[in-house]
């Protein structure tokens, strides 16, 4: 098993880098004008074509049956080390990335940004929260992936693949991090830090209260952040 994650690790970083080959290619001969603003987010390009990939891999993995037992392992190895004294506490969190918090709290955010005349953060942020519940809604309607069997969770909606939680909540934070960046940069890390930790409670309670497969969890955060990041980027060159 560990062989074949070094491989699968390998494969995956020899295609991330093919990719950014050809992206610099393509930008040299086609968009020579969007060498500068890609070179000055040269990180942040590399973040999307790994998120990108890594999403594609896993949901590979889903439809193809291969990720049940190491995700069963997984499960199981959560559920039997986290005290259920805790169980309360990852509710709580569970409930921040429902939307029954989030949607008030895009929508405030998004009005106090146009009113701020913050319209990139605005678009930014209300886009990333709306393709991240579209892309959910979608996949879970085509994967229909079950829930895992161990415990109860009949009463959640939907299929498993991806978790809605945890990607509408990456869609966000990372949108919001961003948006901080870009209006206070010296918050600039703080704002990542909040948004980093956020991301993996949410994902870590999912698991908690055994409603997700770990791969739900990981493909939901690699597609969450890749969304916000996806955007900033093309919405910076659309101004180029």
């Amino acid at each position: 098993m560990i062989l074949e994650l070094i491989k699968d690790i390998a494969k995956l970083t020899l295609l991330v880098a093919c990719l950014q080959f050809a992206l610099s290619a393509y930008v040299r001969r086609k968009q020579p004008a969007w060498s500068g603003p890609l070179e000055k987010r040269r990180l942040a390009v590399l973040l999307v074509l790994v998120l990108a990939v890594s999403a594609i891999k896993v949901s590979e993995d889903v439809l193809g049956g291969e990720s049940g037992p190491i995700d069963a392992a997984i499960l199981l190895f959560i559920h039997s080390h986290v005290p259920s004294t805790l169980t309360g506490f990852f509710e709580v969190v569970t409930v921040t990335g429902s939307s029954t918090v989030l949607i008030p709290l895009a929508t405030g955010a998004t009005i106090a940004l146009l009113w701020a005349r913050r319209r990139f953060e605005a678009l930014l942020l209300a886009a990333s929260v709306i393709s991240g519940a579209t892309v959910v809604y979608v996949v879970k309607t085509l994967v229909g992936r079950a829930r895992p069997p161990l415990w109860e969770t009949e009463w959640y909606w939907g299929s498993s693949f991806p978790s809605g939680h945890t990607l509408v909540v990456a869609a966000f934070a990372t949108a919001a991090a961003l948006s901080v960046s870009r209006i206070w940069p010296a918050s600039r890390y703080f704002a990542l830090s909040i948004a980093i930790l956020w991301i993996s409670l949410v994902a870590l309670s999912r698991l908690v209260l055994g409603v997700h497969w770990p791969t739900d969890v990981l493909a939901a955060v690699c597609i969450g952040a890749f969304l916000p990041l996806g955007m900033s980027i093309a919405l910076k060159l659309r101004q180029v």
